[in-house]
């Protein structure tokens, strides 16, 4: 795929804005690899320059987006309580999500990256997408202020999929972090915090494998595990096994020995 010397009038219409600073959308799509090339190129101009990619919009887009999230929600859904919010907000912020965000509106393709990261597929990397949205949503809070960043965060991230996970929530249905809905559940039915016990590794370093149980105390009785969960880090593991003990838990309407 061809390398884009600089973002074209075509992104401007995909992301529905136009910029009155146009090198704030060209930071925003530079990732540091392209930025790392440059400075082997110009070391004198780039040697002490952290405005040569777009990791500082990274770290401001997601201050931006993170806000922009909660504001709409609490006026959006004013009879949630906060644990609810937040979920809601979790799964909105997530670097999954907003890589699929990115993906759907191919900003891949615009994408500023050095040679490198272009070989090995970089363009279609979830976690660089992600990372190039918060940095575009920063520009736009830049350039357009805090009213032209909120619409395109209420129209691309927020409006696509939060009556779905809305309507999840009040199934029932856990999302985002399936520890945290784990341990409120619990804590609704009686129970202590949730415990979770790595139970067997396998694999090599570069390839581990865990298994985790998650188990949930009576008194000073741990009783049998509430459910297992595999995954390639504990932590994969710890929600996968709180993931799997919610959809037991919610099943049936009695406390579990």
């Amino acid at each position: 795929m061809r390398q884009k010397p600089e973002p074209d009038g075509s992104i401007e219409s995909l992301l529905q804005h136009q910029f009155a600073q146009s090198e704030l959308l060209t930071r925003a799509l530079t990732h540091r690899s392209l930025a790392y090339e440059k400075k082997l190129t110009y070391p004198e101009a780039h040697a002490t320059d952290p405005s040569a990619d777009n990791e500082q919009l990274e770290f401001l887009g997601d201050a931006v987006v993170g806000f922009l999230v909660a504001e709409d929600l609490c006026r959006r859904y004013p009879e949630l309580r906060e644990g609810e919010l937040t979920r809601l907000r979790a799964e909105l912020v997530s670097r999954r999500y907003l890589g699929q965000v990115a993906a759907r509106l191919n900003l891949g393709e615009y994408m500023l990256l050095g040679r490198g990261e272009e070989r090995s597929g970089g363009r279609k990397k979830s976690a660089l997408l992600a990372n190039c949205i918060e940095a575009v949503i920063a520009a736009i809070y830049l350039d357009g202020g805090v009213g032209s960043a909120r619409d395109f965060v209420l129209r691309e991230i927020v409006e696509p999929a939060v009556s779905a996970l809305r309507d999840q929530l009040r199934g029932g249905i856990a999302i985002g972090d399936h520890k945290s809905t784990l341990q409120e559940l619990l804590q609704a039915r009686g129970r202590s915090q949730p415990e979770y016990i790595v139970k067997a590794e396998s694999g090599p370093d570069h390839r581990k494998r865990f298994l985790v149980e998650v188990f949930a105390r009576q008194g000073h009785v741990r009783g049998k595990a509430l459910a297992r969960g595999v995954g390639s880090t504990k932590k994969k593991a710890e929600q996968e096994a709180a993931r799997r003990a919610l959809a037991k838990l919610n099943s049936t309407s009695e406390t579990p020995a």
